[in-house]
C-alpha cells in the first residue's frame, strides 16, 4: 500500500513540474548534487564535491546567460534517503540536473525520478555497469568496474599469476568486478579458485583474508569501494600475506589516492588497474592536481574528484550548446557524444549507451619525491564498458 501511495505521489509531483518554457525562462540553472557527505562513504562525497567546486571556480558560475546554483544534499549512502532528496530537489527546488551518487543503490533509486521528470542524472561516482540502463536520462562520468577489471585479468597471466582468489564487496560493483575478472582470467588460461564476498556495511576483512592465506593463491584480487582500501591493506600486511608470496592486485579503488600515503611502505609494488591516478603525467593533470590541492588544504584528488570535475564539464558544455534554453531532453541530447580532454586523459560520452569511454591504466605503487603514488606503466586506450559490449 505504501509503495502505491509513493508512486502516486511521484506521478502527481512530476505533473506539477513547471513547463519546459518556464524553466527555459528562468535565469538560474540549478544542479542538485546528492552525495554521501557523512558515514562510511564520506570520503567519496568530499572528493566529488571538491572536484565540482573546483570546476566552477575555474569556469565561473555564469553559463549561457544562466546563473549556476549548486544545491548539495547528504544522503549518507542510504538509497531511501537519496530517493527522497531527489524527489524534493526536482519538485521543490526545480533543479535542471541531478548529479553525484556515491554508490550504485543511490544512483538506481533516483533513476525512476529522472525518467518521470525528464531530468538528466549525471552519475559522477557509482560504477555498476547496468546503471545507465536504469533510465534513458542517466549519463555517467565516472567509470565501470568491468572496464577496469578486465585489464587486470589480461595483465595477470602474462606476469606469472594464474591461480587467484577474488575478494569483493557484496553489491553491484563488486559482483561486476568478480564476474568480469573471472571470465577474462579464465579465458586467458588462469583460474579463480575461490570467490569471496564481504558485506558492504561494517565489513570485517579478517576472516576472509585468513581463508585466502590458507588457500595460498598466486594473488588476491580485490575490489572495495573508495575509502575502504586502507583497511584491506592493513589487514593484508598484518597477516604477512605478501611475505608468504601472495600478491595483492586490485582495482584502483583499493590504492585510492586519497588514502595511499597513509597505507605506508607495505603498499609499494601493488599493481592495480584504473582510469585515473594523481600521478598521470599529462600537463592538464599536473595543473588539476596543483589547483585541487591549493583549493583543499593540500588534499590529493582521487578518481572520485575527477568524476565530479568532468561531470561539471559535461553539464556546462550541454548548457552552452543549448544556449541556456530548453529542458531535460535538450540537455540530455547535448550531453551525448561529448568528446574532450580530462585530467585522466581523453574521454567521450557514448551517444548510444550514455556511458563513458576512456583509457584504462595499469599502475604500480611507487615512491615519488617521498610520497606514494600509483605510477602508470601501461595503457589500454578507448575502453568501452564490457558490460554493454556483450549486449
Amino acid at each position: 500500500m505504501k509503495k502505491r501511495v509513493f508512486l502516486s505521489a511521484t506521478a502527481l509531483a512530476a505533473m506539477s513540474l513547471p513547463s519546459l518554457s518556464a524553466l527555459a525562462q528562468s535565469n538560474t540553472f540549478k544542479i542538485g548534487l546528492i552525495l554521501p557527505m557523512t558515514g562510511q562513504q564520506a570520503s567519496t562525497g568530499r572528493q566529488v564535491e571538491a572536484g565540482v567546486r573546483l570546476y566552477m571556480a575555474q569556469n565561473g558560475d555564469m553559463v549561457a546567460g544562466k546563473k549556476v546554483e549548486l544545491i548539495v544534499k547528504d544522503d549518507t549512502s542510504l538509497p531511501d534517503v537519496t530517493k527522497r532528496l531527489a524527489q524534493e530537489l526536482v519538485v521543490n527546488d526545480k533543479v535542471n540536473v541531478l548529479a553525484g551518487f556515491g554508490i550504485t543503490p543511490s544512483a538506481l533509486a533516483t533513476a525512476p525520478i529522472a525518467t518521470q521528470s525528464k531530468t538528466p542524472e549525471v552519475v559522477m561516482a557509482a560504477a555498476t555497469s547496468s546503471i545507465t540502463e536504469a533510465s534513458p536520462y542517466i549519463v555517467r562520468t565516472s567509470f565501470t568496474l568491468p572496464q577496469v577489471s578486465v585489464a587486470l585479468a589480461d595483465w595477470a597471466p602474462k606476469n606469472g599469476i594464474t591461480k587467484v582468489v577474488t575478494l569483493v564487496s557484496d553489491y553491484g560493483p563488486g559482483i561486476d568486478a568478480e564476474k568480469y575478472f573471472k571470465e577474462r582470467l579464465t579465458f586467458n588460461g588462469g583460474r579463480v579458485i575461490d570467490s569471496l564476498r564481504v558485506p558492504l556495511r561494517n565489513p570485517d576483512f579478517a576472516p576472509f583474508l585468513q581463508k585466502v592465506r590458507d588457500e595460498n593463491p598466486d594473488a588476491l584480487f580485490v575490489f572495495v569501494p573508495s575509502g575502504a582500501g586502507a583497511a584491506v591493506m592493513k589487514q593484508f600486511l598484518e597477516r604477512g600475506m605478501g611475505k608468504a608470496g601472495i600478491k595483492l592486485i586490485a582495482t584502483g579503488d583499493v590504492t585510492d589516492d586519497d588514502q595511499l600515503n597513509d597505507m605506508g611502505n607495505g603498499a609499494l609494488g601493488v599493481v592495480t588497474s584504473h582510469h585515473y591516478s594523481a600521478a598521470h603525467p599529462s600537463a592538464m593533470n599536473k595543473k588539476f592536481v596543483a589547483a585541487f590541492g591549493a583549493a583543499n588544504k593540500g588534499m590529493r584528488p582521487n578518481f572520485m574528484a575527477v568524476g565530479g570535475y568532468d561531470g561539471m564539464h559535461v553539464i556546462y558544455e550541454a548548457l552552452k550548446k543549448t544556449k541556456g534554453q530548453g529542458g531535460g531532453d535538450a540537455l540530455l541530447a547535448a550531453m551525448k557524444g561529448q568528446i574532450f580532454e580530462s585530467p585522466r586523459g581523453p574521454i567521450y560520452i557514448d551517444a548510444q549507451t550514455r556511458d563513458i569511454v576512456q583509457n584504462v591504466y595499469l599502475r604500480k605503487v611507487e615512491k615519488v619525491d617521498g610520497q606514494l603514488y600509483n605510477v602508470e606503466f601501461d595503457v589500454i586506450k578507448d575502453v568501452k564498458d564490457p558490460g554493454k559490449s556483450k549486449k
